[in-house]
């Protein structure tokens, strides 16, 4: 529209569910429309026009029944949403004809009949709005304009604002839901633009046409009254389909960012970040609406939460998406030794890409290996269409994914990329490190003075865990964080804190259980240590009470973690002692006076038949990590010369004796072995190495 200044447009709306505050809030139908244009010259009125608006469903509440007036009957002979739409056009346009004006604007008692109502239900339609309809002025924020003193924008109601200048209400013959709004809107724009007011009606706010793409910086402020997340989203969903479920609010530019799983696909869930806190509110308003078939819940989000997901530091992504306007396809599963020049030949020329080979961005590792990823950027949607039409095409001898995909996306499929690999690999040059020599494992006991958390992302590491715990973690026992590792060494999604009591515990479990961390909520339980070592045997523990793990026999765990003295005969309670943690400790002298510390990870048995089938039970083994970052964890080396390993040798009687760990010797962990390999596979590996015994452990032979 060329002005604002010409004519408006009063305009109100009802809808077949909850209407006034909460207008839109339940996704129901509008049913009805009143209309009246104001000159703002000549200060005069046009004619009153109403409209009923046949729904989709012919339902209506009890509620609506009773504000509106309005029954099934009188809606089914109406006319659908798109019918009445074009009705308003051609009256509003004959009437500004008739006065000689050129343009109007809508004024509307409140933003929710534009926001909540008529763009969320045009959307589902797949109605085209008239441009009118992306811009608006609130009769209540103009008044707060003329008269601050009246109360914040939020408290005022037309009622009280009638009240405040003195305008008498209407007769109660003319208090029809729709007209009577209509009217007292009039009535106070009229009045505000006479003496001693003289108001100008400048407050336009406007509805975004499309959703703006865009990078964001770590080191952006993020105002959290800003941010949602939204849950449940189809796994398809993309950045457009996200905006498509907030039309009528504005999101800010890149503002959707879509949440990935450990996998680095997406997880259902996305992070929106919107103009200001006002739109947020209404964004809320729209938790358990549709998409599709499938409701999306939404809840409030934090800034910090956000430029987790979004944010970036690289130059090189940052550049990559200063191109503004793009659309962004991800490319996944190219092969290893692919160029530009390959995927700008896959893509072909029907779908050419921005800026050629500088539209292309190959993700890799931190060292420069590919991952097989990468973005790529189109400058229109029919490129883009044409690009995914090749989706698991092939290129060399694999086949191709290809997805719709977001700045956000990139940030964090970048970042999860670039970051330190959570377990470190065996490194090449081993540096010597002291062995144990005072046994730090964790006594058991039955007082709940721990708690264990469940379903951690992948990628948390100690900081996280702490920043999670907040004001708590001054609780925590001094090395009291025990991330637990699965069989293949990487993280299961459990971990296990020492509180200094079970007080401290509980109020833990309290307070943090299902609270967020980063995309995934994190389940609480307070717990014992023995009830700890239940679990790291393979055993489960919830808030319905513990299961003991499939076997009662201790778990056979690497020389790297456990080691533990071990009397002439185990007690029962000793058989669910947890591996011991590989904290590095102090060497003994040679000239101390205690003996030796033993190793055993199993008890003594009195038969060797015996112990061959006990070693073959079917159990699930969890191992503890180091009460450190997981990144930071070592493996055991051997002082030059040496590799020292667990001895064991038979008694005359035929007893197995505990396996015995000679004081200036080290353990190593050998990973990666072959399934076949046997212990003499092992002993021909380190030919050339001293071994105190010729005999090694390789958790699967006798």
């Amino acid at each position: 529209m060329a002005s604002h200044s010409d004519t408006l447009v009063v305009f109100f709306g009802a809808t077949a569910g909850a209407n006034g505050g909460k207008l839109g809030s339940d996704e129901r139908e509008i049913i009805l429309l009143v209309w009246q244009i104001v000159d703002l010259h000549e200060k005069k009125v046009g004619k009153l026009q109403r409209r009923l608006v046949k729904p989709d469903s012919l339902e209506l509440t009890d509620q609506s029944k009773e504000e509106t007036g309005l029954s099934v009957d009188e809606l089914y002979k109406a006319e659908p949403l798109d019918k009445v739409l074009q009705q308003f056009q051609q009256s509003v346009s004959a009437e500004l004809k008739a006065l000689g004006r050129s343009s109007y604007t809508l004024c509307v008692d409140g933003p929710l009949i534009i926001r909540q109502a008529l763009h969320p239900e045009a959307s589902k339609k797949n109605l085209v709005l008239p441009e009118c309809f992306y811009s608006f002025v609130d009769v209540r924020k103009e008044f707060h304009k003329c008269c601050p003193n009246a109360g914040q924008v939020q408290d005022l109601t037309l009622p009280s604002i009638l009240e405040y200048v003195c305008i008498p209400e209407l007769p109660l013959s003319e208090q029809v839901m729709g007209l009577k709004e209509v009217r007292c809107m009039v009535q106070l724009s009229l009045h505000i633009l006479a003496e001693p007011y003289n108001h100008k009606f400048s407050c336009f706010e406007a509805v975004k046409y499309k959703l703006e793409s865009g990078a964001c910086s770590k080191t952006e402020p993020v105002d959290s009254e800003t941010v949602i997340r939204a849950r449940g989203l189809p796994w398809q969903s993309s950045d457009q389909d996200i905006a498509r479920f907030f039309k009528g609010l504005n999101i800010a530019k890149g503002g959707v960012a879509l949440c990935l799983n450990a996998q680095g696909r997406r997880n259902g869930e996305a992070l929106v970040r919107f103009i200001n806190q006002e739109h947020r509110d209404l964004a809320l308003e729209r938790h358990k609406h549709h998409m599709g078939s499938r409701y999306i819940e939404v809840y409030k989000a934090t800034g910090e939460e956000f430029l987790k997901i979004a944010g970036g530091t690289s130059n090189e992504v940052a550049q990559f998406l200063s191109k503004e306007n793009q659309v962004i396809i991800r490319m996944r599963g190219l092969p290893f030794t692919a160029s530009p020049q390959d995927v700008l030949t896959f893509l072909g020329a029907d779908s050419p890409v921005t800026d050629a080979s500088d539209g292309l961005l190959f993700v890799k590792y931190p060292d420069g290996r590919p991952t097989g990823d990468a973005f790529v950027l189109f400058s229109c949607e029919e490129y883009a269409l044409n690009a995914l039409k090749k989706h698991k095409q092939i290129l060399g001898k694999r086949y191709i994914e290809l997805f719709r995909s977001t700045a956000a996306e990139v940030q964090q499929v970048l970042n999860r990329y670039m970051s330190t690999p959570l377990i470190s690999t065996l490194p090449s040059s081993m540096v010597p490190m002291p062995v144990l020599a005072t046994p730090p494992y964790l006594a058991t006991g039955s007082t709940r003075d721990c708690v264990r958390l469940r379903g951690l992302p992948y990628t948390a590491a100690i900081e996280d865990i702490l920043e999670f715990m907040g004001e708590h973690t001054i609780d925590i026992k001094p090395h009291g964080v025990h991330m637990v590792l699965n069989q293949q060494g990487r993280p299961s999604g459990d971990a296990f804190i020492q509180m200094r009591s079970a007080d401290r515990a509980f109020m833990v479990a309290q307070k943090c259980h299902k609270k967020m961390m980063k995309d995934r909520y994190v389940e609480v339980f307070q717990c014992s240590t023995e009830e700890m070592s239940f679990v790291l045997m393979g055993g489960t523990l919830n808030r319905s009470g513990l299961s003991p793990p499939p076997c009662k026999l201790p778990c056979l765990a690497p020389p790297a973690y456990a080691a533990f003295p071990s009397p002439a005969m185990l007690s029962e309670a000793a058989l669910y002692q947890p591996p011991l943690l590989a904290t590095p400790r102090t060497p003994q002298p040679p000239h101390s006076p205690h003996p030796t510390p033993t190793l055993a990870y199993y008890p003594p048995q009195h038969h060797p038949a015996q112990l061959y089938m006990n070693m073959n039970m079917n159990y699930t083994a969890y191992y503890p990590s180091p009460p450190v970052s997981p990144s930071t964890m070592s493996y055991f080396a051997s002082p030059p010369g040496s590799v020292a390993l667990a001895a064991q040798q038979p008694h005359a009687q035929g007893h197995v004796a505990s396996p015995m760990m000679p004081q200036h010797g080290a353990l190593v962990r050998m990973q990666g072995l072959p399934y076949n390999a046997g212990v003499k596979d092992i002993l021909s590996f380190f030919q050339g190495y001293q071994i105190v015994a010729p005999w090694c452990w390789d958790g699967a032979n006798d």
